[in-house]
């Protein structure tokens, strides 16, 4: 008996000794106020927004899976007006179609999601025609050739002038454009 005692004393034991995972890296904040919103919305029984918040967290939980995640608001912010754009679509077909019940369901569902997308601070436009300007400049003093995908390098590219900003790619290759146009006129 004395020596199962001692055994069980050199034992550790097994419920003190645990590892605990690596934690996980955290979601984006808009991600966090939807998940408390979808609780709010349950509360108060609104489906309009249960609807549009149940198919924003199931889109991004199978992004999730992806090879693509949904990690920063901008992301999130690019799904919202996705799902935007395609709810004016369905609106539109709607009211062609003489269903002005089911175009008022698509409005509602807009007009929520566009109040979430209004909730992400990018930055502006302004701001990213004068990064544009500005690398526009810094490849004439070079001598490069001015191209769209030498701008954007430089603009939202590792190192570049918006680099870890919050800015939509989109939106900057779409100035990137204008701004290429004028310069060649």
């Amino acid at each position: 008996m004395d020596v199962r005692l001692s055994v069980r004393a050199l034992r550790p034991c097994l419920r003190c000794c645990y590892a605990t995972a690596p934690s996980a890296p955290s979601a984006p904040p808009l991600l966090l106020k939807l998940r408390a919103d979808l609780k709010t919305a349950m509360k108060a029984k609104d489906t309009n927004r249960l609807n549009v918040l149940r198919a924003l967290l199931s889109e991004t939980t199978n992004a999730s899976k992806t090879s693509s995640p949904i990690k920063t608001n901008i992301q999130l912010l690019s799904l919202l007006r996705k799902r935007a754009a395609a709810s004016r679509a369905a609106a539109s077909e709607f009211s062609a179609a003489n269903r002005d019940d089911l175009k008022a369901k698509e409005d509602a569902q807009v007009t929520i999601l566009e109040e979430y997308a209004g909730g992400v601070e990018t930055t502006g436009a302004d701001e990213i025609r004068q990064s544009i300007d500005a690398a526009v400049e810094a490849l004439k003093v070079e001598g490069g050739r001015l191209d769209r995908g030498r701008i954007l390098k430089r603009v939202i590219g590792p190192g570049g002038i918006l680099d870890g900003r919050p800015v939509e790619r989109a939106e900057v290759a779409r100035i990137a454009k204008e701004v290429l146009e004028m310069q060649k006129s």
